[in-house]
């Protein structure tokens, strides 16, 4: 389970999705997403599975590493699902099972809610498979400067989200190198009910938590010796510019909500 999680890494190769500018992909991540909330019929999300689609193609990601991406996430799935089978009582009564019974609406809305759950993994993950940290950095600050109105540290938010993305990685090979070692010293981390296996995790945590404040400690030591002031008067050794690929990009995204209006509006 741990090696299947993926959220937060980059993946390296080469494709158009790759070559965006990190502000096109964050604000196309943040108009599909807020086009799924808004947007929640089943042809509405099939239109966008067609579209996530085309960004898997085109992204050259493989489709395996997303799908495996996703495992971590399951229980969340069928917790949503679950609760909206139980507790959604309208429609008409597809199954009694005695205790309680599964309505139609109750149905159609597991589906459709764990669609949206999937949909809204895979969408943001993308920007970070494509994205390198240093480039999401950027992006986040620039798309984040309005704030600067309100006196809000932007380049101070945007250096904490791209250092929490850097460490999600390297934290999971932390846990697994943890998880092998206690293994070998005969730790039995699978076998026993949930508690037995929460308990088992106690010897995992400790120093996996240990190890996360030492590296947080590190860093903030070395970003202190190299004079680090945050973003006043810091150069950019490439500056960010919009590209023709970029435009293309938001008249997809412009598109693709324009066929949404329309099957939900005329449909």
């Amino acid at each position: 389970m741990i090696r299947d999680i993926t959220i937060g890494q980059y993946y390296r190769t080469k494709s158009w999705v790759h070559n965006l500018d990190p502000r096109t992909k964050i604000i196309s991540t943040i108009l599909i997403v807020l086009s799924l909330f808004l947007f929640g019929g089943l042809w509405e999300y099939i239109a966008a599975g067609l579209f996530v689609a085309i960004i898997i193609k085109v992204s050259n990601v493989p489709l395996k590493y997303i799908i495996r991406g996703l495992k971590p996430i399951v229980i969340l799935l069928l917790f949503t699902a679950i609760c909206q089978l139980f507790f959604t009582k309208t429609g008409t009564v597809v199954w009694d099972l005695g205790f309680t019974r599964i309505y139609s609406v109750a149905i159609r809305n597991a589906i459709l809610f764990t669609i949206r759950i999937i949909f809204l993994i895979i969408v943001t993950s993308m920007m970070t498979y494509t994205t390198t940290p240093n480039s999401l950095t950027d992006g986040l600050e620039v798309v984040l400067a309005p704030l600067r109105i309100f006196k809000v540290p932007v380049h101070d938010m945007a250096m904490i989200m791209s250092i929490a993305l850097r460490f999600i990685p390297i934290l999971i090979e932390e846990c697994d190198k943890i998880m092998k070692a206690q293994m070998a010293r005969g730790a039995d981390l699978e076998s026993g009910n949930v508690i037995k296996k929460a308990k088992n995790l106690v010897p995992v945590l400790v120093p996996l938590f240990i190890s996360a404040f030492k590296r947080a400690n590190d860093l903030a030591l070395a970003m202190e010796s190299r004079c680090y002031q945050g973003g006043e008067g810091r150069t950019k050794l490439h500056p960010l510019k919009y590209r023709k690929a970029d435009y293309i990009a938001f008249s997809s995204i412009v598109i693709f909500i324009g066929v949404q209006v329309g099957i939900k509006y005329f449909l």
